[in-house]
């Protein structure tokens, strides 16, 4: 029997469940998409293994983005937590940052996913250089994990107080702890988050333990059932940060799966935009449910160092930056109170799918696309259907729209997608615009299933110079899933002024964290072209909160030299000037270790052969700005390299619909982009 050669890439979304396929030995690439099973994730992820016709023993890699860990905290479905903290501090979590739901008014409320009843505490107390006080007494902390118990926990998170200083208190008790509770959830904060500031440290290391047991159990049912099936391939989980971890590592660091399926239509986007030549890049991802963007500038993507999931819900792990909002095919249209116009952020998802599906009433995004004449009725992406019912769409848009409006169906319509597009072009203006960026010098990469409905509208909203549209726009997740690299992070915490510093301290741990990560790559198995380390400070003047990402170079020795040099470029590029006389501060170290996994050859995806006039499949109408207009539809797969299409015109493919408007202009690339640009 031959080896196993398919890497498969898998993007659980919120309406489809997309997949990449790449068959390593013949070179045979190809796409799926299926529908989400939310029961059960598991079930719609091997459906679409079998949908893509290769059988599982042939599975080298299965890379997945899963949204289990992100809607478990948007939905709050995870664990019974408890938490074990020291006296005096158990109110960390609720406390946060003085911060409030509402940025006008004393309103709005927060229930952190500990519940006060089982936020504990012991007696135990490290100071912040790193001298222990008060030792904790093992006894003592197998006492409350007994009442934990008792009290419903099924998982626990150790938080103490400046465990980053000296973690000796914690790991006693977290030796204590395992000797009596009955399972693996359990999070200590040296272990998810050795890092300076209680707050943040306290909700990464409870939100981890919160995920563990819904997560461990998803990925141990979906890896068993893969295993069931005769695949031996290993099952690779991507990580926020857009690098992927092996499954064990996963199910222990949850967290690190937040936003997975969004950070890894990034990676795809940077290597898909830059192999084209397109350096600066927002992407646009619109799937049933949600629109994220992200900015690529100069070819890299932004790095976060944390996140906010949901109001008071903070991860501190880092994280490409990516700006959702509730804008998605799925996303239903209604009145408000106020008799105003709302598209979204509530979704009709895939069940029961937007009116044209045929089992809900809600009018939805998809909705209107179908009715102006965008999608094709008799050509749905992701085969559920065989075709979509346009009455029910208009016989929705007319009661919860049209009617309240005074609107007929059409103008109903238009209008849905004008608020939509609003919306999605105040998120492009965003991370933009409010950020120093310039939109003429960006393009726009929209992908997901809807991206290409909304492209053109979006780039003339926005100002940009013009949007690049991937081969397989539906599937760019998956297929950032298959190009993705291997990457483990490491976080140490100095909280030390420059001219103090230890710098051969700080060169002996970027060694240590360098060599564990390597050590962690080597076991994981998984094929690497090579591996870098790249190391970062948080640093700023002192007396300042905020840090800067002081990146370090990685050619010559490190000196505080080469450190205060790095600060001051760093600083002066975010903030246009530097503070004199002031001293600096080096306030945490990290360490990425990156394993470089076999880049896929974009080259294969582009057209061979064909016309023009062979690619054209008919004509229809189709509604832009308040009229009919005759538009000419392609098979967008046929189209020849070089081929031009003058709008307005529709570009259809299984997992994608491209819109082409009247003043537009479409051409594909020699690697099967479709460039969408203004007439000349």
């Amino acid at each position: 029997m031959s080896r196993p050669s398919v890497v498969v890439g898998v993007d659980v979304g919120g309406t489809f469940t997309d997949l990449f396929f790449c068959d390593e030995a013949s070179g045979r690439l190809g796409t799926r998409k299926v529908t989400s099973t939310h029961g059960d994730q598991s079930i719609g992820f091997l459906d679409g293994i079998v949908a893509g016709g290769h059988p599982f023993a042939t599975l080298a890699a299965i890379v997945h983005g899963t949204t289990v860990g992100t809607n478990a905290l948007l939905e709050r479905k995870g664990a019974r937590t408890g938490l074990i903290t020291t006296a005096g501090f158990a109110d960390v979590l609720e406390m946060r940052r003085r911060d409030r739901r509402q940025t006008w008014g004393l309103w709005g409320e927060f229930v952190p996913v500990v519940p006060r009843d089982l936020r504990l505490e012991v007696a135990e107390r490290t100071l912040s250089d790193g001298s222990i006080r008060t030792p904790v007494d093992p006894q003592e902390v197998k006492r409350v994990a007994t009442v934990l118990r008792e009290r419903g926990a099924d998982s626990v998170a150790i938080v103490f107080i400046n465990a980053y200083a000296n973690a000796a208190n914690e790991c006693a008790a977290l030796a204590a702890l395992r000797e009596v509770w009955p399972n693996q959830h359990v999070s200590a904060s040296c272990e998810i988050l050795p890092e300076i500031r209680e707050f943040e440290r306290a909700s990464t290391t409870a939100l981890n333990a919160y995920l563990q047991p819904v997560v461990a159990s998803y990925l141990a049912v979906l890896d068993g059932r893969l295993k069931e099936r005769g695949s031996e391939g290993q099952l690779l989980i991507v990580q926020s940060n857009g690098g992927v971890m092996p499954v064990d590592i996963a199910a222990r660091l949850p967290v690190r799966t937040a936003l997975s399926g969004p950070a890894a239509g990034v990676m795809a986007a940077a290597h898909i935009a830059g192999s084209a030549g397109f350096l600066n890049i927002i992407t646009g991802d619109m799937g049933g449910t949600s629109f994220d963007v992200a900015l690529i500038a100069g070819g890299r993507s932004v790095l976060a160092a944390q996140t906010t999931i949901d109001f008071g819900l903070v991860v501190r792990t880092p994280m490409i930056e990516i700006t959702t909002i509730g804008a998605g095919g799925g996303s239903i249209a209604g009145m408000d109170r106020g008799g105003l116009l709302r598209v979204g952020p509530k979704s009709a998802g895939s069940d029961p799918g937007p009116a044209c599906y045929g089992k809900g009433a809600e009018p939805t995004v998809t909705d209107a696309n179908l009715v102006l004449g965008r999608i094709n009725a008799e050509r749905p992406i992701g085969g559920k259907l065989s075709r979509l019912d346009v009455a029910a769409a208009r016989r929705a848009i007319d009661a919860r729209v049209g009617t309240p409006l005074g609107l007929d169906t059409f103008a109903a319509a238009e209008a849905i997608l004008r608020v939509a597009n609003s919306h999605m072009a105040g998120a492009i203006r965003l991370v933009s615009i409010e950020r120093g960026h310039d939109p003429k010098r960006f393009s726009l990469m929209p992908f997901g299933g809807a991206g290409g409905l909304h492209a053109g509208a979006l780039i003339k909203a926005v100002g940009l110079a013009s949007a690049l549209l991937p081969r397989y726009p539906g599937v760019t997740s998956a297929l950032g899933c298959v190009i993705a690299d291997m990457r483990h992070d490491f976080v140490h915490t100095v909280n030390r002024p420059l001219d103090a510093l230890d710098v051969e301290g700080l060169q002996r741990v970027i060694g240590e964290a360098a060599r564990d990560g390597r050590g962690l790559l080597e076991r994981s198995g998984v094929t690497l072209e090579g591996i870098g380390t790249y190391v970062e400070l948080d640093m700023s003047y002192i007396g300042q909160t905020h840090t800067v990402a002081v990146s370090l170079p990685d050619d010559g020795p490190l000196t505080s030299q080469a450190i205060q040099a790095a600060f001051e470029a760093a600083y002066r590029q975010t903030f246009g000037r530097l503070l004199e006389n002031v001293p600096m501060r080096v306030l945490t170290l990290r360490i990425a270790v990156i394993g470089r996994r076999p880049k896929l050859d974009l080259r294969r995806l582009r057209p061979e052969g064909g016309s023009v006039v062979e690619a054209q499949t008919g004509e229809r109408e189709v509604w832009f700005e308040g009229r009919p207009w005759l538009a000419r539809i392609f098979d967008r797969l046929s189209l020849p390299v070089g081929a031009e299409i003058v709008g307005p015109a529709i570009l259809e493919q299984p997992d994608a619909t491209t819109v082409v408007d009247p003043d537009l202009v479409a051409r594909v690339d020699g690697f099967g982009n479709v460039i969408l640009g203004r007439k000349p």
